[in-house]
């Protein structure tokens, strides 16, 4: 028989936080605790890849893309953890390359930075946004790439020709 009772968890929130939990269980008219479950949900599912050890590689980069810049900067991730997270388990078909994952690192720093490390790759198109070229450059080269195909070619960042606005599936 499984167990399917629920327990209490004990959370520290600073009064802000508790505040606004306050304020959106008034609104809706619902308890403040199912506020913080959907809050819980909502994170789960947006990152729920890292809870399977099966998924690695190249299969990381969605979530790493999407949900990466407040991951990293609320864990204050860097390049080498990232490196670890991403390729720990990962076939060599499968790896992203280091230039790849310190960019996904940097992407939590001042954007400025990311913007001038990718001009100097080639990367960034000059009318796109950082967040929204570097997604565009990696969906690319790990998520839109033939899955048959060959492992990933380790070439220096400065050699990635600019994908522009390839034809890829509407996100």
């Amino acid at each position: 028989m499984v167990d399917r009772r629920k327990q209490a968890v004990s959370i520290r929130l600073g009064e802000g936080d508790l505040r606004n939990i306050k304020r959106m269980a008034e609104r809706l008219s619902v308890r403040e605790s199912d506020i913080i479950r959907f809050a819980i949900k909502t994170m789960f599912s947006r990152i729920a890849p890292l809870c399977d050890d099966a998924i690695s590689g190249r299969s990381l980069v969605p979530v790493l893309v999407e949900s990466g810049d407040e991951l990293i900067r609320y864990f204050e991730l860097d390049a080498y953890r990232l490196d670890k997270i991403i390729n720990e388990h990962a076939g060599a078909s499968a790896r992203v390359e280091r230039d790849d994952i310190a960019l996904l690192a940097m992407s939590g720093l001042r954007e400025e930075y990311l913007v001038m490390r990718m001009r100097g790759g080639t990367v960034l198109p000059q009318p796109a946004g950082p967040d929204r070229s570097l997604r565009n450059y990696l969906y690319d080269k790990y998520v839109y790439r033939n899955e048959a195909a060959s492992p990933v070619k380790t070439e220096p960042l400065a050699a990635v020709p600019d994908s522009g606005e390839s034809q890829r599936p509407a996100a």
